[in-house]
């Protein structure tokens, strides 16, 4: 199976990058000089010379409080991109696995299912990662993976007692990932949530940084969800009937 990865430089993507050859996959990442997201000509070029059967759409915008001041270029990586990605997708009928997040949500219940109604959104990066996933809904073939992960060292001094989540490590996450993407095309499932255990940013904190100060997302300086816990039951059932992977962080 072939896999074209954006992204491959980040956070997720470079722990992809290393994880996917082990399940038996080629994958082909791009540097972005190579494939700029933001340049339908170029997406187009690069996925028709590379023929992948799975395009993994990881590149993002991802820094919330620097998308309230570039709202511009946050759009333009996070919807232009993918609409552009999506396109391609179909002209060599790849499936697309669109890399989205648990900010799509509302952050007012937690414990969000596949099929909850997202939104209303709370910021200008949940907005565009929510008309991202629309986008990518246009792809003949796609499978949205809900996810939300951290370096594999928390790297501020403060977390929030009162933001609860499902976010975990990189290093924890990307398995998982790894795992839903070898096993993408006989994925019957439109969206699946891809996150652990619920528990506050604080909490998580703790885990690898214990001297980490308590704070509250009013301190933020933008508006953050409360609770943006992701339900996994589905993806749970879905790991369970296949085999255990060799896979290593």
């Amino acid at each position: 199976m072939r896999v074209l990865l954006t992204g491959g430089g980040g956070r997720l993507g470079t722990e992809l990058r290393a994880l996917l050859p082990g399940l038996g996959t080629e994958t082909v990442a791009p540097a972005s000089a190579e494939l700029d997201i933001t340049d339908a000509a170029q997406v187009m070029d690069v996925v028709r010379r590379e023929r992948p059967d799975i395009i993994v759409h990881a590149a993002a915008y991802t820094d919330v409080g620097g998308a309230e001041r570039n709202r511009d270029q946050c759009w333009a990586v996070n919807v232009e991109g993918t609409r552009n990605m999506v396109r391609a997708a179909n002209s060599v009928g790849a499936k697309l696995v669109q890399i989205s997040t648990d900010y799509v949500f509302s952050g007012e219940t937690g414990n969000y299912h596949e099929d909850d109604t997202p939104g209303p959104v709370v910021n200008f990066y949940a907005l565009s990662k929510l008309v991202a996933e629309e986008a990518a809904r246009a792809a003949q073939r796609h499978l949205i993976l809900r996810t939300s992960f951290r370096p594999r060292e928390f790297q501020y001094p403060v977390a929030y007692s009162d933001v609860f989540t499902g976010q975990d490590y990189v290093d924890i996450i990307a398995p998982m990932i790894a795992l839903a993407v070898r096993h993408s095309p006989e994925v019957e499932d439109e969206v699946l949530h891809i996150v652990t255990e619920r528990k506050s940013v604080y909490e998580l904190a703790r885990q690898r940084r214990p001297d980490v100060r308590e704070g509250t997302r009013a301190e933020a300086g933008v508006t953050l969800p409360g609770d943006v816990s992701l339900n996994t039951e589905r993806w749970e059932r879905l790991r369970r009937q296949w085999p255990a992977a060799p896979v290593r962080a």
